[in-house]
C-alpha cells in the first residue's frame, strides 16, 4: 500500500475563473474537497507539490492528508485536469475519506515470475488485456498493484480474474463475467507450424 503523504493548503475566499487564473500565476493549483456529507471546501495547493505527485505515479490511489487552517483532512484524489498544451495541473478534485470509506479505483497490474513461465521460455508473448483493474476497496487499504504470478503458465493460457489472488477486501467492479486479464500467445513462427500440422492432420 502506498504511503500517506501530507499536502499543505490554504482556503480560497474567492472562486471562479478569474480567481483560478490568479492562483495559477502565483504558483498555486485550485482544488475542491468534497464528500462525507460535508459542504465542499475550496482550497489552493502548491503547484510544485501537485505536479510531482501526479507525474510521480500512484496519485489517484494514495490517500493524502491536507493540512488547512489547523485541520487535517484525509482525502483521496478523484480527478484532475491538466493544461492540454503544457501538461501542467490546473484543477484537482479531492474526496474526503475515513477508515470506513469504500472507494472505486483503478489498480495497476504487475506480473511476476515471468522467468518461470514455460510458455514465455518457449518464445511466447505476454499479451496484457488489462493494465489496470477497476476495484472497490477501503480507502486506507488501496494496494500499489495487483500481482499476477506467471509461474506454471504455458502457451495458449488465458489468465482470468478468477485465478488472480486479490488482496483482502479488494473486489473487482465487474462481477457479471470472468474477464480476461492477460494471455500467453504463441510466437508467430510456432503458431504457423501448429496451424500447418493441424491442416495436414485434416487432409
Amino acid at each position: 500500500m502506498s504511503q500517506n503523504y501530507v499536502l499543505k493548503a490554504e482556503t480560497r475566499e474567492r472562486v471562479g475563473k478569474g480567481s483560478a487564473r490568479e492562483l495559477r500565476r502565483n504558483g498555486k493549483v485550485p482544488a475542491v474537497i468534497y464528500g462525507d456529507k460535508q459542504a465542499p471546501l475550496s482550497i489552493a495547493l502548491s503547484y510544485k507539490d501537485v505536479y510531482y505527485k501526479i507525474h510521480g505515479g500512484g496519485f489517484m490511489t494514495t490517500v493524502a492528508t491536507i493540512e488547512v487552517d489547523g485541520q487535517k483532512i484525509q482525502v483521496l484524489p478523484k480527478a484532475y485536469q491538466l493544461d492540454p498544451i503544457r501538461d501542467f495541473p490546473v484543477h484537482v478534485d479531492l474526496l474526503r475519506v475515513s477508515k470506513n470509506t469504500l472507494v472505486t479505483v483503478q489498480i495497476p497490474v504487475r506480473f511476476i515470475n515471468e522467468e518461470k513461465s514455460a510458455g514465455l521460455k518457449r518464445g511466447g508473448v505476454l499479451n496484457i488485456v488489462r493494465h489496470e483493474i477497476e476495484a472497490q476497496c477501503p480507502a486506507n487499504q488501496i494496494p500499489d498493484a495487483i500481482e499476477i504470478d506467471l509461474e506454471g503458465t504455458d502457451l495458449g493460457d488465458t489468465i482470468h480474474i478468477s485465478s488472480v489472488k486479490l488482496p483482502e477486501d479488494v473486489k473487482p467492479t465487474i462481477t457479471d463475467r470472468d474477464f480476461t486479464v492477460a494471455t500467453i500467445a504463441a510466437p508467430a513462427g510456432l503458431k504457423s507450424e501448429v496451424d500447418e500440422a493441424a491442416a495436414e492432420g485434416e487432409a
